[in-house]
């Protein structure tokens, strides 16, 4: 087995639910119906709770304790997408980038249940099971809201035809693709590409909303090379600010 590109997978998958789950903790307090501010409270500590169990793979790998890994890396070493980084936005855009994200991680995790390495397709089966109420929560609120007065929908639309393009990151690929692909690891980012916007598009259109083109997909593209936008670096500040203080503290 390709040790490196199986690295090379986990670091991408567990880096963006990192961020991700960070950007929906940003919520409590501030959500917009109580109901809200819970769900995405409680989403945000699925989303760190499973990058956890994807960094205990990596350590398992030789990749180092997984608080170090996840608090204790410069901003070029992490390999999360653009579409996770930027700011959370109106609830709008938070609920379009919740949807768009969780139908390219439920394509991920049915490919990765089958994958040739053993400890990731146990723990995508896992996983899989506890995302499935992520996905009803997004698939729900898109529905009403999209389809319930011209002010809902024009919100929707507008938070899409900014977070429609950069989604694409999420397929980003690296130079491991291949040989993750080869290996039986999990098919080509293109692959899972296709499949996303096979099952996103009806849906949107479902909701009254027009699907945006994607364009030039290198503008969203590099974050899985290290590159990333401005929105990381003071992201990164204040998640790691308690652990800076003492960062060999056993909690």
């Amino acid at each position: 087995m390709h040790t490196e590109a199986i690295k090379d997978l986990l670091y991408r998958i567990a880096d963006d639910k990192l961020i991700l789950g960070h950007r929906h903790s940003e919520w409590i307090g501030m959500g917009p119906i109580l109901e809200e501010d819970i769900a995405f409270a409680s989403m945000a500590q699925d989303e760190v709770g499973h990058s956890q169990a994807y960094y205990k793979l990596l350590e398992e790998l030789g990749e180092g304790d997984p608080d170090q890994v996840a608090f204790n890396r410069e901003e070029t070493h992490f390999r999360c997408s653009h579409f996770v980084e930027v700011p959370n936005g109106d609830y709008a855009f938070s609920l379009v980038r919740h949807y768009l994200f969780e139908m390219a991680d439920k394509i991920r995790l049915a490919h990765l249940k089958q994958s040739s390495y053993t400890p990731l397709a146990q723990l995508a089966a896992k996983i899989a099971s506890e995302e499935k109420y992520h996905q009803l929560h997004a698939i729900t609120f898109m529905q009403q809201l999209g389809n319930a007065n011209e002010e809902a929908n024009g919100k929707l639309q507008a938070a899409l035809d900014v977070a429609f393009p950069l989604a694409f990151g999420l397929f980003e690929p690296t130079a491991m693709t291949e040989s993750i692909a080869l290996e039986g690891i999990q098919p080509l980012e293109d692959t899972l590409m296709k499949e996303w916007r096979q099952e996103v598009e009806p849906f949107l259109r479902s909701c009254n909303l027009n699907v945006p083109q994607p364009g030039d997909l290198t503008k969203v593209f590099g974050g899985r090379s290290g590159y990333h936008t401005e929105h990381l670096a003071p992201l990164l500040a204040e998640m790691t600010e308690v652990f800076a203080i003492d960062p060999t503290a056993n909690w």
